[in-house]
């Protein structure tokens, strides 16, 4: 087991979390003269006027039924961004600790270290989109406190090795992060099964793939729930607004349809996978666990902007790493995924 308080920067160790109002008094009926809302509002419907409830309690409840953990274990912040935000925050003191990442990968994991003043150790995956895990093992030293894993990858789409991902979580005295944006499209269990093994294993999850809810930022983190007390005490107080909490909690209402589009998904990316093989400039159509396919092409660049032309758009990865002459598309409905195709087919009659 890990010791989360010694990996823990000593500012936030020593931090007072801010105290809402809602801390004091979480009740629903009551005058509430405390928070300095606008007691009228602007809105003849709804309780708009209210400051949303801090701690999301009815939607961490739900939620921890729906996947059978304890709700004391889960984060909930304006996607999956703002955890990877607050584990820098959390663990990485500025200019002195750094964090590994696995290019080709998410560009958050970087980017938001960059904003941190947290250096960046790149190991990057093997050509087969894997973990090179003696040379992960090798990068890792005293100053590294985070590592980030992609599993199902972006942009490759495949789940990485678990046996791999067992011997770094074995390994490593500091905080690994699997990230599951794309689990649901995945044979595979989820990480968050794994935890009472790893304590300092992170999992993040996200409602804007498999949910179809993009539009309001919603992710999660789940972890050992000393982590997540940590999360909770250093985020913004009301970090998640209440037309989100209420939209996530109506989605849930329709777990059974949410995976009838998840299998639809899978059904429209085999159907895509083969049509795009047909393609003379195809060269390669990567394995995906995901809703989108890596595509390797004759051409790349002259391909994208063919199909940006004509109004379709999708993801060139040619500048990432292993993905020389690769364009992303994600899997639309059966009218787009038509629509591209005989886009594609345009493309390689004038070629």
């Amino acid at each position: 087991m890990v010791n989360i308080d010694k990996l823990l920067r000593s500012n936030i160790k020593k931090l007072s979390p801010y105290s809402t109002a809602r801390d004091e008094y979480d009740g629903d009926i009551g005058v509430f003269l405390d928070a300095n809302e606008n007691s009228f509002g602007s809105i003849p419907e709804g309780n708009y006027n209210r400051y949303p409830d801090p701690h999301q309690t009815v939607l961490k409840k739900r939620i921890a039924e729906i996947k059978k953990i304890n709700r004391n274990k889960i984060f909930i912040g304006n996607g999956s961004d703002e955890a990877i935000d607050l584990l820098y925050r959390a663990f990485c003191e500025p200019g002195k600790d750094s964090a590994i990442i696995m290019p080709p990968t998410y560009g958050m994991y970087k980017v938001a270290a960059e904003i941190n003043n947290v250096k960046i150790k790149e190991v990057p995956l093997t050509q087969s989109f894997d973990i090179d895990v003696d040379n992960l093992i090798a990068t890792i030293d005293s100053s590294v406190k985070l590592i980030f894993i992609c599993s199902p990858n972006n942009p490759s789409g495949n789940l990485l090795n678990r046996d791999a991902i067992i011997k770094t979580l074995s390994f490593f005295n500091g905080i690994v992060v699997i990230d599951e944006a794309y689990i649901d499209f995945a044979k595979s269990k989820s990480w968050i099964y794994s935890q009472e093994k790893f304590n300092n294993l992170v999992v993040l999850q996200t409602f804007s793939k498999a949910w179809g809810l993009a539009n309001i930022r919603a992710g999660l983190a789940i972890a050992d729930e000393k982590i997540i007390s940590i999360f909770n005490k250093i985020k913004y107080p009301y970090n998640i607004n209440g037309l989100t909490q209420q939209l996530v909690l109506t989605a849930l209402n329709y777990t059974e349809k949410k995976e009838k589009v998840v299998n639809k998904i899978i059904s429209e990316r085999e159907k895509l996978r083969k049509e795009l093989l047909r393609f003379n400039f195809v060269k390669h159509v990567f394995y995906s666990d995901a809703n989108f396919l890596l595509v390797s092409v004759k051409e790349a660049n002259n391909v994208y902007d063919f199909l940006l032309q004509n109004k379709i758009i999708v993801r060139n990865r040619s500048n990432m790493i292993n993905c020389n002459e690769c364009l992303r598309f994600t899997v639309g409905t059966e009218e787009e995924n038509k629509r591209l195709i005989e886009t594609l087919s345009k493309y390689e009659k004038i070629k």
